[in-house]
């Protein structure tokens, strides 16, 4: 191709791609070259050797967890259902509960409130009740 801009004295445009990548290609062996003088052959070797044991390690390491994760699906899967049953059982006695003590409370309240000296205060309750708190440590 014909360049009008470009200096006369610089080579063709394909001469000069063919030069550049030639003396690329030269500068890269001789770089490759000056790498392989400076490390020591059984040095290489030894790293090669580590990481391949280091290799076969990390691999069985990941067949040990693979496993265990199938292991752990497959466990979870079959304790799934008694789980989330026995999760709505809790949260069903738990409403129940919930409302058995609003009942007590409310008669509660209805006897205090009709026979005020039917149930006890507080400081007799103590005399009463000599049994150890459970819900409080000691």
């Amino acid at each position: 191709m014909f360049n009008s801009n470009r200096p006369k004295w610089l080579p063709p445009e394909g001469k000069m791609e063919e030069t550049e990548k030639e003396s690329m290609k030269s500068a890269s062996e001789e770089i490759s070259k000056q790498f392989k003088t400076l490390i020591n052959s059984q040095d290489l070797e030894s790293l090669k050797q580590l990481q391949n044991l280091i290799l076969g390690r990390l691999q069985d390491s990941n067949a040990v967890l693979s496993h265990f994760n199938e292991y752990s699906e497959h466990c979870f899967a079959e304790v799934s259902a008694d789980f989330s049953r026995n999760t709505r059982l809790l949260k069903s006695m738990k409403s129940d509960l919930d409302y058995i003590f609003q009942k007590l409370r409310s008669m509660k309240a209805k006897i205090t409130s009709t026979y005020p000296d039917a149930l006890p205060d507080n400081t007799t309750i103590q005399a009463f009740d000599q049994r150890p708190d459970l819900e409080m440590p000691q």
